[in-house]
């Protein structure tokens, strides 16, 4: 099992799952997951790598913020949590809504990162996910982001039928173990709970202006994979090729968008020769 400690980090507490020793390798959750969403693949990880999974700011067990919800301060977060653990760089690897995080950190500060993987998400509006968005942004985006407090009023006391929604459609209908399932409902359950997870998409307009910004000024020189599987597919490679110096990109056929948890040895199979520098062919 891995060790939990709670570090401070650019004025949040963030619960943090630690595992292994070795290169640092940073693993970025999305939504509605917390570090658990890495279960089926850290006890592999850790036999070679110092594996760091936190809680975003605002998710499972971290600090409930007020604010801070865009990928600009999630990327703050990430890079303090580093300092605090005295890593001076790592691997970074992010999914849904710790993708973005990824990728801004890794674009403002090359020396941090050392590789970059990002899966099944968009980088805002960049060019590349037209296909992908040609009828319109999956639902929950406008629900989750609508007058604040909705959501979170028509939610509430239904979170675990919510959260087993994206639970078994991200898996393409096969869900996850009662035990992680379990957990997933708990770090999403209540009203606070609830406004925290959906900050982040009410930020989405913020974080695509600063990705805009960041991208006009920088390249992406790091050694970066983009990983997809359905429904996103290859539209990230897409957003991130005219702006990426050493891209490899791939798509995990019958693969459901939680990666980790439906797939893990698929995605293993990509992590273990990318971390270490080589090529890799999905499994």
């Amino acid at each position: 099992m891995p060790e939990l400690r709670r570090v401070p980090a650019n004025g949040v507490e963030l619960n943090v799952a630690l595992a292994g020793s070795g290169p640092p390798v940073l693993l970025l959750h999305g939504f509605p997951h917390t570090w658990e969403l890495w279960t089926d693949v850290m006890a592999d990880l850790s036999g070679r790598y110092r594996v760091i999974a936190p809680d975003l700011r605002g998710f499972g067990a971290s600090s409930r913020a007020a604010s801070g919800y865009d990928a600009g301060t999630l990327a703050e977060d990430a890079a303090a949590l580093l300092t605090a653990l005295g890593v001076s760089s790592a691997a970074v690897v992010g999914i849904d809504a710790g993708a973005a995080p990824a990728f801004l950190l890794a674009l403002r500060r090359p020396g941090l990162v050392r590789r970059l993987v990002v899966m099944e998400s968009l980088l805002g509006r960049l060019p590349g996910a037209e296909d992908f968005l040609a009828d319109g942004p999956p639902w929950w985006f406008g629900f989750h982001s609508a007058a604040p407090g909705l959501a979170e009023s028509v939610l509430e006391g239904h979170e675990d039928a919510y959260v087993d929604w994206f639970l078994d459609a991200g898996t393409l209908g096969h869900g996850v173990r009662p035990a992680l399932r379990d957990a997933f409902v708990r770090a999403y359950t209540g009203r606070e709970a609830l406004t925290c997870a959906f900050s982040y998409y009410r930020a989405l307009p913020e974080s695509a202006a600063q990705i805009e910004r960041a991208v006009a000024t920088a390249r992406l020189t790091v050694p970066t994979m983009a990983l997809g599987a359905r429904p996103v597919g290859a539209a990230l490679e897409r957003q991130l090729r005219p702006f990426a110096d050493a891209l490899t990109g791939h798509v995990i056929e019958d693969c459901g968008h939680i990666i980790p948890l439906h797939r893990p040895r698929a995605l293993l199979a990509l992590l273990h020769p990318f971390l270490a520098g080589e090529d890799a062919t999905a499994a």
